[in-house]
């Protein structure tokens, strides 16, 4: 596995989005975007328009997230305006197979998210159609919230069945993502870490990165080794 470190823009300031992905331009692997509709989570975001502008304005590839209803008609869009992952939420994809293969046919990765209470065994099935598998560590809709450590045995069961499936699947975590919290992610199975106040409330944004890139990959040797 390789740890990849994408911050949010959540916990940005959404008047410099340009300035804010430049903080972390050099040392981050994505950026991540939270798009909300303020239906499927209560709140609401940004959509297309904003991501065409922030692709313009950052050389990082875009991480987008997609926390609203009907992403069947919606995801393709964000792939085809260029972002280089796509995420669609299990509880709200009406077609998800559909939809997966209609994203990764635009040219961006295909990802599936799984709320805290979601289990992952029922959607087994559907490995072969993503790229990425995000497992939710808070309930969707808000910046801050505190990490939900009774989400860690989901974590354990989905790198599991990503071992099993055999393919070449990312396994991201999302929320209260911190320099406290990664570890025990990492430890658990995750290769792609979400961080919004972790990045964006720290005065030097690109240090927070390499700091949470260093704990995550520290945990991994010791996972392997103890493996």
């Amino acid at each position: 596995m390789v740890v990849q470190i994408s911050p949010s823009i959540l916990s940005a300031d959404f008047a410099r989005l340009a300035d804010e992905a430049a903080r972390v331009g050099d040392v981050a692997d994505w950026l991540h975007v939270d798009v909300m509709d303020n239906h499927f989570v209560p709140n609401l975001t940004l959509g297309l328009p904003v991501v065409e502008s922030l692709l313009k304005a950052t050389q990082l590839p875009v991480d987008c997230h997609l926390m609203i209803e009907d992403p069947d008609r919606w995801a393709v869009g964000y792939a085809e305006a260029g972002a280089g992952s796509v995420t669609i939420h299990a509880e709200a994809a009406k077609a998800p197979v559909r939809t997966l293969r209609a994203i990764r046919e635009a040219g961006a990765r295909a990802g599936f998210a799984l709320n805290p209470a979601t289990p992952v065994e029922p959607y087994e099935d559907l490995l072969g159609e993503i790229d990425m598998l995000l497992v939710m560590t808070v309930e969707p809709g808000f910046g801050g919230q505190r990490f939900l450590d009774i989400v860690l045995p989901k974590v354990r069961r989905a790198r599991e069945l990503i071992e099993r499936h055999g393919g070449e699947i990312w396994l991201q975590v999302d929320g209260g993502v911190s320099a406290a919290t990664i570890e025990r992610c990492a430890d658990a199975g995750a290769d792609v870490f979400v961080a919004g106040n972790a990045v964006y409330g720290a005065e030097d944004a690109a240090q927070a990165v390499r700091d949470l890139r260093d704990r995550a990959e520290s945990a991994f040797k010791k996972r392997t080794a103890a493996s």
